[in-house]
């Protein structure tokens, strides 16, 4: 939406919200020039669709142009960042449908054992495009009921065109161990975490084979996966009412500044527009 500019980017904009008619659903809807996504995982799925402009996304495998009629597809804690892959940057929508929500589409509608997920992450589709924009049109009107229905739609075909099983995780070799007993100890020391070395000790490593091993796990170095880890929390915190100034403590930053820049260039919208987001849309029922 237009009129949800940043104060110091007037000609970007951006709505990240989600509409409680739908649950299990976030929705992006943007244009952005400068701003760029710093390197980050989510929890769920990405299904974006640009709309105009060029965006390129940079995956673990190289980088991808996502333009008008294409769909992005990125399984869920699959390392990525974006930016404008052309001088006008670009504007799309984005839907991020929770892991559990997808599962339960590739239940009904598929043969695909395990996990559910995608084979590719970027095809040249544009009838599913448009559903994506079509998502968006109708939460954006308060449809609730053509909204969802879009969205399982949506899913459903992308799954039967281009899902796979995700691979299984094998057992937990020497250095994937070291490296998921650092994420442990990253997540509860999250407000005042160790140094590098100090870690590394602690798990009886040295710095350098930590760093090799956390990266090789988690496609990030442990800096910055707790920097993505910290801004999903927030995101929690944020969406029970937590005040963004309480959230940047509690998740360990030093103030709410740092949270916010932070935030913006993981999320695309900084926090206290992401609260109002969540905290001012209520169900008709509920009225």
């Amino acid at each position: 939406m237009e009129s949800d500019a940043a104060p110091d980017r007037k000609d970007e904009w951006a709505r990240h919200w989600q509409h409680p008619g739908v649950p299990g659903l976030d929705l992006l809807r943007a244009r952005y020039v400068r701003h760029s996504f710093t390197r980050h995982t989510h929890e769920g799925f990405v299904l974006g669709a640009v709309r105009r402009g060029i965006e390129d996304v940079l995956m673990p495998e190289g980088t991808i142009q996502a333009r008008p009629g294409t769909v992005v597809m990125i399984n869920p804690e699959v390392p990525h960042s974006a930016r404008a892959g052309a001088p006008e940057g670009w504007v799309y929508s984005t839907l991020y449908p929770s892991s559990g929500l997808v599962a339960t589409i590739a239940e009904d509608v598929t043969t695909l054992r395990g996990t559910a997920g995608f084979a590719e992450t970027i095809v040249e589709d544009p009838d599913t495009a448009r559903l994506v924009h079509e998502v968006h049109r109708a939460a954006e009107e308060g449809n609730a009921l053509a909204a969802d229905s879009v969205l399982r739609i949506t899913v459903a075909r992308l799954l039967r065109r281009h899902g796979r099983s995700l691979p299984a995780r094998p057992p937990l070799a020497s250095g994937a161990r070291t490296a998921a007993l650092a994420r442990q100890l990253l997540e509860e020391r999250m407000a005042d975490p160790p140094s590098l070395e100090e870690l590394a000790q602690e798990l009886g490593t040295s710095p350098f084979a930590l760093l090799r091993a956390f990266k090789a796990a988690y496609g990030l170095p442990p800096h910055t996966w707790l920097t993505d880890a910290r801004v999903r929390r927030a995101r929690h915190l944020l969406e029970a009412g937590t005040a963004p100034a309480e959230a940047a403590v509690a998740v360990g930053f030093a103030d709410q500044p740092h949270l916010n820049r932070h935030f913006t260039r993981i999320v695309g919208v900084p926090p206290g527009a992401y609260r109002r987001e969540r905290t001012v849309v209520r169900p008709k029922s509920a009225r």
